[in-house]
């Protein structure tokens, strides 16, 4: 119990003994919850000891007793029965008075609900609870050193005042970055000012002295004297009152220091909104106790949040989340191991299977050219560069099956492969199998123009006797002569274009993160690479014809690459032939919105005979900005829906024109509609539509956010532009509430006839983190739609703005007061505008498991991630660890994004 204490004053005039609660909400249970028992314990300082006596009686814990006691244990001194606790001046000593502090402070009181509270007006108050549950909250919102930055104490700081320091002082303009308050200069300046303020120092500069002074106050950790702090950078003048002028200051100030610049807009509305709050006589100032009134919440209301399902959380305190007592680094390597096995076994095994092919055909090939007479000549070279070749031949054919999307999509919705073959690696498996090329390649062509050649052009006439049957009664002269025939050169053209394919295929130059001062970059991006990828036709032309024409193989049997190929070339192009008539008519488009954070949504009404799933995507070409380019993006309609919608953030140059040239048709919106510009032609062609591009759309196509179904629990999570998936599964889920839960009508073309059965998810969890405040628009109506319609609670959504300081810096701190005050009496948020509260930074992503964890014992969550790779190995360890430490099971899907 004393590890609860906190350090704030209850000896303030302005409290009452009368006003101390004594029914107190606890974070879990204390005993059964349908037992009743007392709790007594002591606290012993010198020859003085205080003993305390708690009534625990379901989730709520009563004081029964505190009395002082001598050390044999008599009791004498003060007593109280239930609803009155001892005063800190009665009791023996101060000690024992700091003693009891330390309990009461530890405790989260409550007053009674059930006494008549009156207004006397601004001059006499009721006090306000400064007990654990309430000081605790206030403190959050008012750290001007948070425990990351305050962690190394004073040395830090004055490292920091030593790098930073001219002439021995440090500048004004330089303060927050020495006391380690990075990023909001502005905010760091005036928390300077009134400090400066309060010690009457005029000039800009700071010796170390008063630099350590500042530092004290700052990191003091008492509520008064955070309380203090703030009001006074808030208190411009100094007079001891706050002005509607000083707190719209501060409202902008907070909001530039957040970047939210759409709440600095509206700063008129909520210093109204606070004035209205803390100045209900329109005296056009407020004091030090109505800052405080707003900080600390309602006795009433910190006891509802904190005996808020105590049952569920005393069980989540409970899980056996800590790791094993054997710390051995063998046993903590097993058990990675095993870990990674039980995830991978799915890749394992492929891989497994891929890889002892690839060797046996490299064994087989190399055996039977050891045995030949040509190794009497050209030795092992030969042998490595046709068992090189065998290789090459398989994976040159298997490279296309992972990029025939229709065969995948049609095969993991309409079998059960999928529960054994990982289909959602397949650009991954694709890359690999790209890499077993290059591998081969290496190996083949590097032995023969390194090795063989070389050799059989110093073979003396008796040794190349064997040879006339394939390179002619005549050797050969020169090297040349190997080059400019059909093989050389097709085997060396081919060479040259897979690697312009493969270097224009990594990451760095796909993505176009060459400078712009490097005269390369005109030749990367993204049309470089589609356009050089699709040299394949003529690699694999080129393949045909070397095969044909082999040095040592004259039989056609022998000949063997066509047959390797025939059957994946024949299912690539159909694929294509199907992709051309499948997107030869343009979509009909109903709705264009461009939204903060370059984000161009368009709603377009569903081609005749389209079903899809939510999770799947589809690709895009518009030919006002390219011809030959197809892009993937996510849908993010539901398939109940009666149009069809993508969300498409502009990311490279594609994407800008594409922005750029709907946007010329959009107009401003009007009142109570969203986004920047905006163009409804739903109720039809009009001749205005006639300026919007044409569109041409292929798919759908599965994705890992599709297999959503098979889960009783999702929980989505989502990064920026990362969401849109998982907005269309949120809708579907929501769909099939109102519709009773059955599913109908939504299974991907092909399926031949329409099939219902029973809706298995029962509970959604949304996670949304997005940098910016504008992206809460690009979602606004579905987040309202939830909130309207899901009477039952079934989608549960949290979204995070992670551009706010998180609660527990001073900088956010006025945010968090705005979002309690207009939550409160509009059930809006400030932020997104919807009814849904956004939390500020990135969520605690092991809270939100153990979260999950306890409310579905025993069951499976789908875990389905969308967005940057930088979250994957928390999330997938998470999965892992909740899943073989508790009795949930997560499995972990990621989008490849």
């Amino acid at each position: 119990m004393a590890g609860n204490e906190v350090s704030i004053n209850l000896g303030s005039s302005r409290r009452s003994q009368a006003d101390t609660a004594t029914l107190i909400p606890h974070s879990g249970n204390l005993e059964d919850s349908n037992r009743r028992g007392t709790k007594t314990t002591r606290f012993k300082d010198d020859d003085e000891v205080l003993e305390i006596t708690l009534d625990v009686q379901h989730d709520l814990v009563a004081i029964e007793d505190v009395k002082a006691v001598e050390d044999g244990g008599s009791g004498h001194g003060s007593r109280f029965d239930g609803l009155s606790i001892v005063s800190p001046s009665s009791s023996r000593s101060g000690k024992l008075a700091s003693k009891l502090r330390q309990v009461t402070n530890g405790l989260k009181l409550k007053n009674s609900s059930n006494k008549p509270q009156t207004q006397l007006g601004k001059n006499v108050r009721k006090r306000l609870d400064r007990s654990k549950s309430g000081a605790a909250v206030a403190l959050k919102g008012l750290q001007f050193v948070t425990a990351k930055v305050g962690h190394d104490g004073w040395a830090a700081v004055e490292k920091r005042f030593n790098h930073l320091q001219v002439d021995g002082v440090l500048l004004r303009s330089r303060f927050g970055k020495c006391i380690g308050m990075d990023g909001s200069d502005e905010f760091a300046v005036q928390v300077f000012d009134s400090l400066a303020r309060k010690r009457g120092i005029v000039k800009a500069v700071l010796t170390k002295d008063e630099l350590k002074d500042f530092w004290e106050q700052l990191s003091d950790q008492g509520f008064d004297n955070r309380l203090r702090t703030f009001f006074d950078m808030v208190d411009k003048n100094a007079d001891g009152r706050i002005t509607a002028e000083e707190v719209k200051e501060i409202i902008a100030l907070s909001a530039s220091a957040n970047k939210l610049s759409k709440l600095k807009e509206r700063a008129d509305e909520y210093t109204a909104l606070i004035m209205e709050e803390l100045d209900p006589d329109n005296l056009g100032n407020i004091e030090l106790e109505d800052l405080e009134a707003l900080l600390l919440q309602s006795p009433s209301q910190a006891a509802a949040r904190s005996t808020t399902h105590s049952s569920k959380l005393s069980k989540a305190l409970s899980m056996k989340l800590a790791t094993n007592k054997d710390t051995s680094a063998f046993y903590h390597y097993w058990q990675e191991f095993l870990y990674f096995l039980e995830e991978n076994w799915k890749r394992i095994w492929v891989m497994t299977l891929w890889l002892s092919i690839c060797i046996a055909l490299f064994i087989w090939k190399f055996i039977q050219y050891r045995n030949r007479a040509v190794f009497q000549i050209m030795g092992y070279c030969v042998a490595t560069a046709k068992g090189a070749a065998e290789t090459l031949k398989f994976n040159m054919a298997l490279v296309l099956f992972p990029v025939c999307r229709n065969t995948i999509t049609w095969i993991r919705s309409k079998t059960k492969i999928g529960a054994v073959v990982p289909f959602n690696d397949n650009i991954n498996f694709h890359k690999v199998i790209a890499a077993g090329v290059a591998v081969g390649v290496a190996l083949h062509a590097g032995a023969h123009l390194t090795c063989d050649f070389p050799r059989l052009l110093h073979a003396n006439d008796a040794a190349y006797q064997p040879m006339k049957p394939f390179f002619g009664d005549k050797k050969p002269p020169n090297y040349w002569w190997f080059v400019k025939g059909t093989e050389g050169w097709t085997g060396i053209t081919m060479v040259v274009l897979m690697a312009i394919a493969f270097v224009l295929a990594q990451p760095w130059f796909r993505r176009n993160k060459l400078k712009d001062s490097n005269p390369l970059k005109k030749m990367t991006g993204f049309n470089a690479f589609w356009f050089t990828h699709h040299l394949f036709v003529i690699v694999y032309a080129l393949l045909i014809v070397h095969g044909i024409c082999l040095y040592l193989s004259r039989k056609w049997y022998k000949k063997t690459t066509w047959m390797y190929l025939a059957v994946p070339v024949l299912l690539y192009v159909s694929e294509r032939i199907l992709r051309l008539f499948r997107s030869h008519d343009a979509v009909r488009i109903q709705k264009v919105a461009v939204y903060p954070g370059n984000v161009l949504a368009l709603y377009m009404l569903k081609p005749p005979g389209f079903r899809y799933r939510s999770g799947q995507y589809i690709f895009i070409n518009c030919r006002a900005v390219s011809p030959y380019e197809w892009h993937p993006f996510s849908i993010t309609s539901a398939p109940g829906d009666d149009y069809l919608s993508v969300h498409i953030r502009t990311r490279g140059d594609w994407t800008s024109r594409l922005r750029t040239v709907f946007s010329e048709a959009c107009r401003p919106p009007t009142d109570g509609e969203s986004g920047l510009l905006r163009a409804d032609l739903s109720k039809g062609i009009t001749e205005s539509n006639a300026r919007f591009p044409k569109l041409l759309v292929d798919g759908p196509y599965g994705a890992p956010a599709q297999d959503y179904r098979e889960y009783y629990v999702l929980l989505l999570i989502g990064l920026g532009i990362g969401a849109t998936p998982l907005i269309s599964i949120v809708k579907d889920v929501l769909n099939h509430i109102q519709q009773g839960g059955s599913v109908a009508g939504t299974e991907p073309e092909g399926s031949g006839r329409t099939k219902k059965r029973p809706f298995m998810t029962k509970r959604a969890y949304f996670y949304w983190v997005t940098r910016e405040e504008g992206s809460f628009e690009w979602f606004r109506g579905v987040m309202n739609e939830v909130a309207e319609k899901d009477r039952d609670g079934v989608i549960e959504l949290h979204n995070h703005c992670s551009s706010v300081y998180e609660e527990g810096d001073a900088r956010s701190a006025l945010i968090v007061m705005l979002q309690e005050l207009q939550h409160a009496k509009k059930g809006v948020d400030i932020l997104s505008g919807t009814s849904v509260k956004t939390h500020f930074a990135r969520p605690n992503w092991r809270s939100v498991f153990k979260h999950v964890a306890v409310n579905h014992e025993n069951q499976r969550v789908g875990v389905f991630y969308c967005g940057e790779p930088v979250l994957v190995p928390q999330l997938r360890q998470l999965s892992a660890d909740f899943t073989h430490k508790t009795n949930t099971k997560f499995e972990f899907h990621k989008e490849n994004f």
